[in-house]
């Protein structure tokens, strides 16, 4: 199984929709995606995901299946944490938590991170619990059954199948870490995605009976290159 995980396009937050260049970028990673064809295509609930999703859905004529657990804002009310002057962001980018999030006290405790002093205040494990939920049922649907803490699935039923998920940046943080078991702290700190970024994970053939999902993309943008669209990173870095 090829499982494709693409954020949204370039997006305006309020209202919940894409700009004119993210509905560009959205063509374009639909007509990437339509050149071998995608199985099933899922979208998060929010707005700019699903219209980032909507190309591709109709160039290969295919329905897209709404996932509400990928939704940023449950992720933001368990991962967003307050500045000094009060305003919000993602943990990930507050400098004294991504500090602690590199700090070797957190990285001994691998997956169970959550648990240093540090992040005591936080709702950080109930969002981790809800978001691997989701995510093992999700994958076990397409024939993967995962083993916690190992990185590992059980192939249940191995396939070929190719699978997209269009989303966002802040739950796909949660998403890829735990699809892959690299404890979120190391991933949100070290790894992101683009605007329209596409993440390509192999579900390879499976050795006794046993998968190692292996990430063969990461926020891949060369559907934009190729459309001759800017390829900033989210606007600020030019590639």
């Amino acid at each position: 199984m090829l499982f494709f995980y693409v954020r949204h396009g370039d997006p305006i937050y309020n209202p919940n929709e894409l700009t004119p260049l993210g509905r560009r970028q959205a063509e374009a990673i639909g007509k990437r995606l339509a050149v071998h064809g995608v199985d099933k295509i899922y979208a998060s609930s929010s707005n700019r995901a699903i219209q980032t999703a909507q190309p591709t859905c109709e160039i290969l004529k295919k329905d897209m299946t709404i996932l509400d657990f990928c939704n940023e804002d449950h992720a933001w009310a368990d991962f967003a944490v307050e500045l000094p002057d009060g305003r919000k962001t993602w943990s990930f980018y507050h400098p004294e938590l991504r500090r602690q999030f590199v700090d070797p006290s957190v990285t001994a405790l691998g997956l169970r991170w959550y648990e240093h002093p540090a992040f005591a205040p936080y709702p950080f494990k109930n969002g981790l619990e809800r978001i691997q939920k989701a995510l093992d049922v999700l994958l076990l649907e397409h024939g993967y059954e995962h083993i916690p803490g190992t990185g590992t699935y059980k192939a249940v039923r191995p396939n070929d199948d190719r699978i997209a998920l269009f989303a966002h940046q802040g739950f796909g943080m949660n998403f890829m870490s735990q699809l892959l078991d690299i404890p979120y702290p190391f991933y949100a700190t070290h790894f992101d995605v683009t605007h329209t970024g596409m993440h390509a994970i192999e579900f390879g053939a499976p050795e006794d009976g046993i998968v190692i999902p292996k990430v063969l993309t990461l926020s891949s943008d060369a559907h934009i290159y190729k459309e001759g669209l800017p390829t900033n990173y989210c606007n600020y870095i030019r590639f």
